[in-house]
């Protein structure tokens, strides 16, 4: 028992920037740790448990079937039009999840950042993958509708997970500048749910990218749209149809995001425990 206890050492000044990413691999079962605590407090002492991660994405569907299908009248190709809302939610709610669990995870640990070491980088990781949680449970009622439409995917199905790892590549990435600011100027936390906001109307959730033609390369600077495309590509049989340009553009933002993020994250991970 003894050897498979998390190893936890006591904080040392200038410890984090020695053998940093072997010490990421060493402290793994930490991670695994802090995810399975931050799912046990969210949903232990909700009344409908998991079931509330359905209330927004369902709210959200209807809203925007109503309002993108039924008023303006936009296409969904061979699909069903709330299958061409869901299947573009599915990212979102992934990224909006991740993004804001990352961009809080730092001061949400204080109690345990400033009194051992660890690689703080965990920190935000482990809060990424509590999102996936909530997506496992919108992808439930992706199927639920897909079987009411008797809609069944094709083999682009197996892409994927391709475009799920490029949508929490872009959530760590933008979760990583914002938990490093939020650390430093704790102002930083009210933008964050003002952000999810008009990235929401900012991404193709409500309507294909298609309906966009002369503006779809600058479109693809936002690295959602990438993603988006591409659940919709797996999910609805190759509609729309992706463009490499296009989704290369979005993948080299995402990647562009977390390599800065990265780097700043990094440069500031010294002040954390000063600070917080």
């Amino acid at each position: 028992m003894a050897n498979s206890a998390v190893p936890v050492s006591i904080l040392e000044a200038g410890r984090s920037s020695r053998h940093y990413w072997a010490d990421l691999w060493r402290y793994r079962e930490l991670l695994g740790f802090l995810a399975w605590r931050d799912i046990k407090v969210r949903y232990k002492q909700a009344a409908l448990g998991v079931a509330w991660a359905l209330v927004q994405p369902a709210v959200t569907l209807a809203v925007f079937t109503f309002i993108f299908g039924r008023l303006a009248g936009m296409p969904a190709g061979h699909a069903p039009y709330p299958l061409l809302v869901l299947a573009g939610l599915l990212p979102w709610q992934l990224f909006a999840a991740a993004f804001a669990n990352a961009s809080g995870s730092l001061v949400a640990n204080t109690h345990l950042i400033s009194k051992v070491y660890f690689p703080r980088l965990i920190v935000p990781l482990s809060s990424v993958a509590v999102a996936l949680i909530d997506f496992a449970v919108v992808l439930i009622l992706l199927v639920a509708l897909c079987s009411w439409w008797r809609f069944v995917p094709d083999w682009r199905l197996v892409f994927l997970p391709a475009f799920i790892l490029l949508t929490l590549v872009t959530a760590l990435g933008t979760g990583l500048w914002l938990t490093a600011l939020t650390v430093r100027y704790r102002d930083f936390r009210f933008v964050v749910p003002f952000l999810l906001q008009v990235g929401l109307f900012l991404s193709p959730v409500g309507f294909s990218t298609t309906n966009l033609p002369n503006w779809r390369f600058l479109y693809s600077l936002n690295p959602m749209v990438g993603a988006i495309d591409g659940f919709r590509w797996c999910l609805l049989r190759g509609e729309p149809a992706l463009d490499p340009v296009h989704l290369g553009l979005s993948v080299v933002m995402s990647a562009g995001l977390l390599a800065s993020g990265l780097w700043y994250f990094r440069r500031m991970e010294r002040t954390f425990a000063d600070v917080i």
